[in-house]
C-alpha cells in the first residue's frame, strides 16, 4: 500500500503514578520492552528525568543496556538525552559504546530538557537551554565524523583537541533524532544537521494540524545548510490504547488518563486545566489521540498521514499506564496483529492471493473435483480382482485421510 514500511514503537518517558513501588515500575518498563520486541515493534525511545516524582528513569543508557540483553531486534534510543545536562564528549562516547554493545541497535534522541525542575537543580537558566542543546549537538556531530580533533569553547563546556575513543559501530553513525514540540527550535536543529525528528507536539491540541508546517521548517533549514530531510526519519508521537471495541477502549483508560493529567500535569507541573468535558473523546475527534478498536486507530493514523502532507516514517505511542497491566499489554498486541500490517505492506500479497483464488475458484479448483473422482475410479479398475479380495480389510485405508 502507499505507506508500506512505516515503523512503530513507543516513547517511554516513563509515566508511573506516585505512590507505587518504583523498583517494580522500572521492572515493568523492561518487561514492556521485551513484549514489544516479541510483537515485532521496531523501536523504543527512553526518557531522562530527575525530578517531580513520575518520570523515574534518570539514565536511559542503563535501560538501553539492560533491554539490549533481553531483546533481539528492537532498536533502543534515548527519548531524550537532555544535552545541556551533560558534556557533549561524554554523551558521544556513551552512545558509541552502546552502539557497539547493541550491535547497532542504539539511537540518540536529543532535547534541551523537559522539566524546569531538573534545570533548576542544575542551576541552568531555562532561557539558555535551547542554545546549549544546539551547541552540544554541533559538538557531537563533529565528533562522530571521526575526522579532525574537535576544539570548541562555550560558556558552559570546553573541548581541546577532542576525539572519540571508539568509532561508531554503525557506519557512518547511529541514528540521531531531535525532539520537537510546538516551537520551531526542534525542527530547525534537525534541519541544520539533516537528522531525524520526534514530533511530540503531535499529541497536543492543534498538533496534528501543525505537522505539515513543522516539517516545512525542517526542510527549509536543511536547504540553508545544503542538506535534505528524510521523511522516513520523522516519527510522530501520540497517545493510544486499543481494545476490541471503541467504548471498551475508552472505559479502560478513562480513570487513568484523568489521574495522570490532573495529578501530574496540572497539580505538579502547573499546566492549565483542560477545558474539555471529555478530553479523550475530543482527542480522538481531533486526531491527537488514538483510542478505540483497530479500525478506529487505523483511520486515526491515516488522518495523521493526511495532515503531514507527504507522510512520515513512524508512529510512536507515548507509553502510559492509564489501563491496568493486562489491558495495556493486550493493547500493544492488538496493534501489532491488526494495525501494523496495514502500514507495513505485509498484508498486500496475502489479500492479493486470496482475491485471485476467490475470483478464479471455478477455473482453478473445479478440475480438482473431477481429479478426485478419477482417482477412485481409475485406481479401482487398475487393481486385479484377486489382489483386491486379499487386501480389503482394516488396513486397506488411506494413511492420511482414513478413507477406504
Amino acid at each position: 500500500m502507499a505507506h508500506r514500511g512505516m515503523k512503530f514503537g513507543i516513547f517511554l518517558a516513563p509515566f508511573h503514578r506516585l505512590g507505587e513501588n518504583p523498583t517494580l515500575a522500572i521492572a515493568r518498563d523492561l518487561e514492556l520492552l521485551e513484549w514489544l520486541d516479541h510483537l515485532g515493534f521496531d523501536e523504543a525511545w527512553i526518557g531522562e528525568h530527575h525530578s517531580a516524582g513520575w518520570e523515574i528513569i534518570a539514565a536511559p543508557e542503563l535501560i538501553i543496556a539492560a533491554a539490549a540483553e533481553r531483546t533481539r531486534h528492537i532498536m533502543l534510543g534515548s527519548g531524550v538525552t537532555s544535552l545541556p545536562y551533560h558534556h557533549p564528549l561524554l554523551v558521544a562516547n556513551r552512545f558509541v559504546q552502546l552502539d557497539h554493545m547493541t550491535r547497532g541497535r542504539a539511537m540518540l534522541g536529543c532535547g534541551p530538557g523537559a522539566l524546569p525542575s531538573d534545570a533548576y537543580m542544575l542551576a541552568i537558566e531555562p532561557v539558555t537551554q535551547r542554545r546549549r542543546m544546539m551547541e552540544s549537538l554541533d559538538a557531537i556531530m563533529a565528533l562522530l565524523k571521526c575526522e579532525e580533533p574537535v576544539s570548541m569553547q562555550t560558556d558552559w563546556f570546553e573541548m581541546r583537541e577532542a576525539r572519540l575513543h571508539l568509532a561508531p559501530y554503525t557506519h557512518p553513525r547511529f541514528q540521531i533524532a531531535v525532539a520537537s514540540t510546538i516551537t520551531p527550535f526542534g525542527m530547525m536543529a534537525a534541519g541544520k544537521h539533516g537528522i531525524g525528528v520526534l514530533s511530540i507536539g503531535a499529541g497536543l491540541p492543534g498538533g496534528p494540524e501543525a505537522l505539515a508546517d513543522q516539517w516545512q521548517i525542517a526542510e527549509d533549514e536543511a536547504a540553508k545548510h545544503g542538506g535534505k530531510m528524510d521523511r522516513k526519519e520523522w516519527r510522530v508521537v501520540v497517545n493510544a490504547h486499543l481494545a476490541e471495541d471503541d467504548e471498551l477502549a475508552l472505559r479502560e483508560v478513562g480513570h487513568g488518563e484523568r489521574n495522570e493529567t490532573v495529578t501530574y500535569f496540572e497539580d505538579t507541573l502547573g499546566r492549565p486545566p483542560g477545558r474539555a468535558d471529555d478530553p479523550l473523546r475530543d482527542g480522538v475527534r481531533m486526531g491527537s489521540t488514538l483510542v478505540g478498536n483497530p479500525d478506529t486507530v487505523i483511520k486515526g493514523i491515516e488522518r495523521l498521514i493526511g495532515y503531514s502532507k507527504g507522510g512520515f516514517g513512524g508512529i510512536l505511542f507515548r507509553a502510559h499506564e492509564w489501563a491496568n497491566r493486562e489491558q495495556t499489554m493486550r493493547s500493544y498486541e492488538l496493534f501489532a496483529r491488526y494495525v501494523m500490517p496495514r502500514f507495513q505492506g505485509s498484508l498486500d500479497p496475502l489479500i492479493g492471493s486470496n482475491t485471485w483464488a476467490r475470483e478464479n475458484r471455478r477455473t482453478v479448483f473445479g478440475p480438482a473435483v473431477e481429479a478426485v473422482k478419477r482417482a477412485y475410479t481409475d485406481v479401482g479398475r487398475a487393481i486385479p480382482e484377486g489382489y483386491r479380495a486379499r487386501t480389503v480389510g482394516a488396513r486397506d485405508v488411506e494413511p492420511e485421510t482414513g478413507e477406504r
